[in-house]
């Protein structure tokens, strides 16, 4: 039976207050878990750097330093082999494949925030593996240690803002995470900049340890702010819910805001367990997968929208620029510091992002999806054009690096945050943490895959295709642009509960017509007092589990 604080929950049928309003400590408490977006850019920037070292290729290879003075043609020979660059840059997507995996469970036994900070326990120890390596095999150990915690962190991170801010901003907050990441990049290539030339291991160690200071401050931090309310409505522990919640919203316990927002949870909750019912660990697996291909809103369809979504964000090509941009600059051979090209490509990935915080509140995902992969594929193919015809031309090469600028600055504005906000919206409370999952080790495995197959792409001692492979990126991206036209809906505006509904009722292709017209509290029954009907809370607390 619920407990005596839950007997009565107020409900609504008014879809306008089912929502408390937006104060800033519930916008701040949501925009802090944002910050795990720095040690995960950071992680997956500091290497691009590290690899083009020449004490960090010395000691990985032995080959001998260049001599002074030497031209571009003469220290050709000094790079890492492309099998070591592809190991050390994909073992970390490895990890963080598998990390995301079994965050889906952890998140559901323990907690989206005791995940978090498990995430960051796991993280330093690989941090201090790599620190410690003066060779390949612990190097490789500690990247792969370390993906295991960001797997951790940047899945769940993405679970725990969705869940807990309020609906006219999260897309806002979600896209604080993208924000982040950049910052992240951004620190990794000055840390990078500033530790190059150093002739010892401080050159690659320093950049390493600096990541266990993102962890700490995330790890701590995380600690202080409450769990996500819809993760206690599905372990059935409803007072816990309305708790958190009052916490989140900056309302007493007993608000009607608060009250009509956790009938509207709960409600919705106690319907989706109805058409999927609960059963084994496995079949809350499997529960990903039920439904019909061509239904919108089957669970199926909302698993390969995750988990497609994530994929397509990869392969925009955009972590080409920033896993191997300095060893791409390098081998143009018109450019005097690849080192600095870096760095500024990584500012203007920054500065575009923050545009996206009011942009994806404004026009919707669905449009930012649109026009981002519609400016990114005419960037790559003009980039591609450009150096395949005059690649050797100095002014060629300047103008090559404007349009990758520009792509950075379509690819940061729109998919960058986009595709996370997305699939933190589109799953149903049963399978919420599990999609998600599934969808941030998609975009780890593309990820993975991407940084394996790259050096062979590009490798002087390979495929050397050079600016060709924009034409590649090019593709990709207009398969982007077409799978975003007809695949993905627009949620803009709507609380999860409401995205349940809007996906039952309409297309990706007209879902942003689509309006609230009733309340999941009043379709699942209201008494005479105006209250959520009794056995919905019953039975919402009974069924109450981590799986």
């Amino acid at each position: 039976m619920p407990s005596d604080k839950l007997a009565e929950v107020a409900a609504t049928t008014d879809v306008e207050r089912i929502e408390a309003p937006i104060t800033w400590k519930a916008y701040l408490m949501c925009a802090f878990a944002a910050f795990g977006g720095i040690y995960f850019g950071y992680d997956s920037g500091y290497i691009n750097g590290v690899k083009a070292m020449p004490y960090f290729i010395h000691q990985q290879t032995g080959l001998p330093y260049p001599p002074a003075g030497a031209s571009d043609e003469e220290s050709a020979y000094f790079v890492l082999e492309s099998w070591r660059d592809s190991l050390i840059t994909s073992i970390l997507s490895a990890g963080t494949f598998f990390g995301a995996i079994i965050a889906g469970d952890l998140a559901d036994f323990i907690g989206r925030r005791l995940t978090i900070i498990s995430g960051c326990g796991v993280f330093m120890v690989g941090v201090i593996l790599q620190t410690a390596s003066t060779g390949l095999g612990l190097l490789v150990a500690g990247r792969l240690v370390a993906g295991f915690g960001v797997g951790f962190v940047s899945a769940i991170i993405i679970l725990y803002m969705s869940e807990c801010s309020p609906r006219k901003i999260r897309g806002a907050v979600v896209s604080g995470y993208q924000f982040a990441i950049t910052i992240g990049l951004l620190l990794a290539a000055c840390v990078d900049y500033a530790t190059q030339d150093r002739p010892d291991t401080g050159s690659y160690r320093i950049p390493i340890a600096i990541q266990m200071l993102w962890a700490l401050i995330l790890g701590a931090g995380i600690a202080y702010l409450p769990e996500s309310p819809r993760y206690f409505v599905k372990r059935g522990k409803l007072d816990n819910a309305a708790t958190v919640l009052a916490r989140l919203r900056g309302q007493p316990i007993d608000s009607d805001y608060v009250q009509h927002e956790l009938a509207e949870i709960v409600a919705n909750h106690e319907y989706e367990l109805s058409v999927v019912p609960q059963g084994s660990y496995w079949s809350s697996w499997t529960n990903c997968f039920k439904g019909s291909l061509f239904k919108p809103s089957s669970n199926l369809r909302r698993t390969i929208l995750g988990t497609s979504m994530q994929m397509m964000q990869q392969w925009t090509g955009v972590n080409f620029i920033f896993y191997f941009g300095t060893s791409f600059f390098t081998q143009l051979g018109t450019i005097s510091n690849p080192f600095f090209i870096s760095l500024i490509t990584t500012l203007v990935n920054v500065l575009s992002t923050p545009i996206s915080f009011w942009t994806i509140e404004r026009f919707g995902r669905r449009p930012l999806l649109i026009w981002g992969a519609l400016g990114m594929l005419i960037c790559e193919f003009l980039v591609a054009i450009m150096g395949t015809a005059d690649g050797q031309n100095p002014a060629t090469v300047r103008a090559m690096i404007s349009f990758i600028c520009i792509y950075i600055f379509f690819f940061a504005s729109t998919w960058g945050p986009g595709a996370w906000v997305v699939i933190g919206e589109i799953f149903p409370l049963p399978i919420r943490s599990r999609g998600v999952a599934l969808s941030t080790s998609s975009n780890w495995l593309w990820n993975c895959i991407i940084t394996v197959i790259t050096p062979y792409l590009v490798g002087p001692d390979r495929g050397n295709l050079g600016a060709r492979v924009f034409f590649l990126w090019g593709s990709l991206c207009t398969a982007c642009f077409v799978y975003a036209y007809f695949l993905v809906p627009e949620t803009k505006g709507l609380s999860l509960e409401q995205v349940d509904k809007m996906l039952e009722e309409t297309t990706p292709r007209n879902s942003s017509r689509w309006v609230p017209h009733s309340t999941f509290a009043g379709e699942r029954g209201l008494t005479e007092k105006g209250t959520l009907a009794p056995e919905v809370l019953a039975d919402v607390e009974r069924k109450g589990s981590v799986v």
